[in-house]
This record gives structure tokens, C-alpha cells and sequence, in this order.
């Protein structure tokens, strides 16, 4: 239909200085173009409804520009599957993902805020002062469902040793053959010279960097999530404290009723994504 074929073009080319359409959008460009005699908003919506058709919705994404992107995707979903090189993990192989949420603010609100009540929400006065920020720091252990934090004034090398420390100095993973570790490549832990540091203050840890804009393969990430609806929001403390208080707290919480994410996507599913991506290839007349 006409109708439909307005909506799933860019306005731009038709030459409207406009960066989407809406109902009323398409209607005006359908009496512009000759399409109908009349038409009505209403009427617009339902014949796009019929194809979910929504051109004033958009979603942002970044293409995969990591030339390695699969080989390091598919080894992120091979130990989710607990699975290395085609083998699987022993029982005293561990994997975890870890990354850091920065600039945790404490709002100290001006008036302090009401619980809900009948036919009343909770309400969180607007106006704050900053009690100062942290950087939450963690690691989630992906096939036991636990979680190890801490709060520093900053990201970095060092802040990211001592997490490093706080988790390989207890069992099991100071005795396990290997820990895996699957992290991004921020500046406090990317390169070879990160590997180089890593394996020599502790030999039996294995960092694995995931591609370049991947995060939502990282577990630690699905985590993260759960603390901002959760904990942070709304962002009503007293102090600074109170924050790194409530962030440790929950780790215990969680613990408690977690069980490991059901991840579902697999290295098939990364198989049809990355051919998706791919671009078509050009006929050989064009490409002359």
C-alpha cells in the first residue's frame, strides 16, 4: 500500500525537513503526493498498526568494527557454555564477569521524602545537593550466581587491582586451575600489557576482552541493570556512605535469592547476527 510505503521511507527523500514522520506526517505527504482525495489521522495509525509499522520510533546501535569481533564474541558465549578451545571446563574452573559503574552520585534532597500510601506514590523532592560519587567496581562469578564489589573514589589500574585481589586471595578461585575473567576494554584493564600483569600476579587467571561496543555480552552488565532499579533509583541518601552502605548490602541480598542468568544467546545466534550484518555483496556490473 502507498500509505505504508511513505512511512517506511526517510522524510528526507522527499525533500521534508524532517528527521521522522508521524501519523499526521504521512497523512499530509499522502494528500501532497496525490495518493488520496482525504484522509484522516486515525486511519493512518490503523493501516500502520496492521504491519507494526512505527516511523516515529527509533533505535540507536553501533555496527560491530572489531575485525575479531566473532572470534572474541564466540569465546565470551564458549565459557558461558563452560566450554574453552573445544573443551570442557573441569569443576574447579571458574568464569567471571567484570566491569565498573561509574560516577554513583549521592543526591541529598533538600526535604526528605515520603513512603507510599493509599492512592499516593512515594514522593522524592526534586531539588538536591551532591554528596560526592563513586566508582562501583565488581565481578560476578556467571555459573554460581555470586558477586564481589567495592566502592572507590575512581577508576584505574590500582582500584581494579584490589577488586582483583579481593576476589583471587579466597577459595575458590585462589586454588581453582583457571578463573576466567571476561572484561571490556576500559582503560584500567585492555591490551596485552594488561594480560602481561594480570598472569603474573596471578598465574592461574585467564583475562578474556571481549570486542570492541559488545558490553551486552557481558553478564556483569545484566547486573549492573538490577542495582540501578533497585538500589539507585530514585537517588534519595543522606551521605555518600550511605551509598557504598546500600551497594555492599545488596550483594548479600541478591546472593540470597539469585540464581544464574538463563543466557540464551549462543554462537549460532552470533552466527545469524554477524551474516545480518554483513553487507550484501555487490554484482560484479556494479562493482566494474
Amino acid at each position: 500500500m502507498q500509505i505504508k510505503a511513505i512511512a517506511c521511507e526517510l522524510p528526507a527523500t522527499r525533500a521534508l525537513p524532517l528527521s521522522r514522520f508521524s501519523c499526521a506526517d504521512v497523512a499530509r505527504e499522502a494528500l501532497r503526493s496525490g495518493i488520496v482525495a482525504n484522509i484522516s489521522d486515525a486511519t493512518v495509525w490503523r493501516w500502520l498498526h496492521e504491519d507494526a509499522i512505527r516511523p516515529w520510533q527509533h533505535r540507536t546501535w553501533i555496527f560491530p568494527r572489531d575485525p575479531q569481533f566473532a572470534l572474541k564474541a564466540g569465546r565470551i558465549l564458549d565459557l558461558y557454555a563452560r566450554r574453552w578451545q573445544g573443551k570442557r571446563l573441569r569443576w574447579n574452573e571458574f568464569v567471571l564477569s567484570t566491569d565498573e559503574k561509574t560516577s554513583i552520585q549521592a543526591r541529598i534532597r533538600k526535604h526528605p521524602g515520603s513512603p507510599p500510601r493509599p492512592h499516593c506514590t512515594a514522593r522524592v523532592e526534586h531539588e538536591y545537593t551532591r554528596g560526592g560519587a563513586w566508582a562501583y567496581l565488581a565481578a560476578l562469578d556467571v555459573h554460581r550466581a555470586r558477586v564481589f564489589g567495592r566502592c572507590e573514589r575512581t577508576t584505574g589500574i590500582e582500584p581494579f587491582g584490589r577488586l582483583l585481589a579481593q576476589v583471587m586471595s579466597q577459595p575458590p578461585y585462589r586454588d581453582a586451575r583457571r578463573v576466567f575473567w571476561i572484561m571490556d576494554n576500559g582503560s584500567s584493564h585492555r591490551g596485552e600489557r594488561c594480560v602481561q600483569r594480570l598472569t603474573r600476579a596471578y598465574p592461574n587467571l585467564v583475562p578474556v576482552h571481549g570486542p570492541i561496543h559488545a558490553s551486552w555480552l557481558n553478564q556483569i552488565e545484566i547486573y549492573f541493570s538490577i542495582v540501578q532499579r533497585k538500589v539507585l533509583t530514585p537517588n534519595d541518601f543522606s551521605c555518600l556512605e550511605e551509598v557504598a552502605e546500600r551497594l555492599l548490602s545488596f550483594q548479600d541480598y541478591y546472593e540470597r535469592m539469585a540464581t544464574p542468568f538463563d543466557w540464551k544467546f549462543t554462537r549460532d545466534d552470533l552466527a545469524r547476527l554477524i551474516k545480518k550484518l554483513s553487507p550484501e555483496p555487490v554484482p560484479t556490473c556494479l562493482a566494474a
